[in-house]
């Protein structure tokens, strides 16, 4: 097998001497699952009270979405350069850098004119890009012989940020003001930065990467999106945060305009996101006892029914639709992951999951955008129902290509 194909990741440095010891690995652990908190709680607290801030402003659906999905575009060409530089500086420096980005970001929006929160949301998606790549793989590097538990410890604490950042922001903005979830942003990544600095290093100071090696890892990390065994996998991801922007980012637009206030509609996303995050542990279960390809369509078709229909209700039918959209794309989230792990373990595993997270941002770019933009056409109603008709469209046709009915269940249905 050519060399250039065979493997995108590059090989990892051994975990720092001091992070061998059990406790403090974990301890270690802690620390970089709070970093990760940041983002999640950073992206959510601000897109749950932007409907509020749209109408203070003077701004339409449009500019609600471009709101959420410049975040995600930040990260989406940051994440690759944030990993490029850790490998040549140091991952702990790269991470403080992220932390230093994120923190400045936030209190931006206290000294601009608040209607230049788009450049405010950029930067703290700059700072959050090097936060999720640098926290994930350095997980990874002190855990090498025990990642599967180390990972789900990690993507539970970051994961709480996602249900607690819409109840916390929508009681903060009712109650201060919108600037004042930027303020508690910032202080909880001043926090992370504190710990952070605990952290060993991974190498000694001046140690950098071989120059020879960058054509060829450029040449790998492109091959691997052009993978077709991989190309159904990143539909199923793409498709899956596609949904995961329109039900956080826009169902508050909804509540919003039915009357619902900050407070009641922080609420009602904060228990669909935590429907998300308490499937995923049986969601796993349950890919080791069945073909992922049946539960990757069922979460997906659970979704785009719930988005479909969830304008149409209030009240206790409209939370358990969002129930029900959190549980379906929490289902797809964890086995799309999985399928990933499962078919590039052999090799190009770097590659292969950060070709999948680079989707990940994509899908949850390009949602928000969509549909703010169908809401300001068109309206809410007609916007979600689109949308999530669209999503129903692109599961039908994967569901029907060949390149995902090949993926072998014997090795994407174990995630043992």
């Amino acid at each position: 097998m050519d060399p250039e194909a065979a493997g995108t990741a590059r090989p990892m440095e051994a975990p720092p001497r001091a992070a061998a010891g059990p406790r403090r690995r974990y301890v270690y652990l802690a620390i970089l699952a709070l970093v990760g908190f940041v983002t999640s709680f950073g992206a959510h607290i601000v897109a749950t009270n932007l409907p509020s801030y749209a109408e203070t402003v003077g701004v339409g659906a449009l500019m609600i979405g471009l709101l959420i999905g410049v975040y995600d575009f930040a990260e989406l060409f940051a994440k690759p350069v944030s990993g490029f530089i850790a490998d040549r500086r140091g991952m702990k420096l790269t991470l403080l850098a992220g932390l230093g980005i994120f923190i400045a970001g936030s209190l931006l929006f206290l000294v601009i004119d608040p209607r230049l929160l788009l450049l405010v949301r950029f930067v703290q998606g700059l700072g959050a890009a090097a936060l999720s790549t640098v926290s994930i793989t350095m997980v990874a590097k002190y855990f090498a012989d025990a990642r599967g538990r180390a990972f789900g410890i990690y993507n539970a604490i970051k994961g709480a940020g996602y249900v607690i950042a819409p109840a916390l922001g929508g009681f903060l903005a009712h109650a201060y003001g919108f600037g004042s979830i930027f303020v508690v942003s910032a202080s909880v990544g001043v926090l992370a930065l504190l710990l952070a600095l605990f952290l060993p290093g991974e190498r000694k100071a001046g140690e950098e990467l071989e120059d020879d090696d960058d054509d060829l890892s450029l040449r790998q990390f492109l091959a691997i999106f052009r993978d077709p065994v991989l190309r159904p996998v990143y539909a199923v991801i793409l498709i899956n945060m596609f949904l995961v922007g329109i039900l956080f980012g826009f169902l508050p637009v909804y509540l919003h305009g039915i009357g619902y206030t900050a407070v009641a509609s922080g609420s009602v996303v904060s228990v669909a996101t935590f429907s998300y995050l308490l499937v995923q542990p049986a969601a796993g279960y349950l890919a080791d006892r069945a073909p992922m390809r049946v539960t990757v369509v069922a979460g997906l078709l659970a979704a785009s029914a719930a988005i479909c229909l969830v304008t149409f209700t209030r009240g206790l039918p409209l939370l358990g639709l969002a129930i029900l959209a959190g549980l379906g794309i929490g289902t797809v989230w964890t086995n799309s992951d999985a399928m990933v792990g499962a078919l590039v373990e052999e090799n190009r595993l770097g590659a292969g999951m950060g070709a999948a997270q680079s989707f990940k941002e994509l899908g949850d770019m390009v949602g928000p955008v969509l549909i703010g933009l169908l809401t300001q056409l068109f309206g809410v109603r007609a916007a979600f129902v689109a949308c999530g008709t669209i999503a129903l469209i692109a599961l039908l046709m994967l569901s029907r290509s060949p390149a995902f009915r090949a993926v072998s269940p014997s090795r994407a249905g174990s995630t043992g």
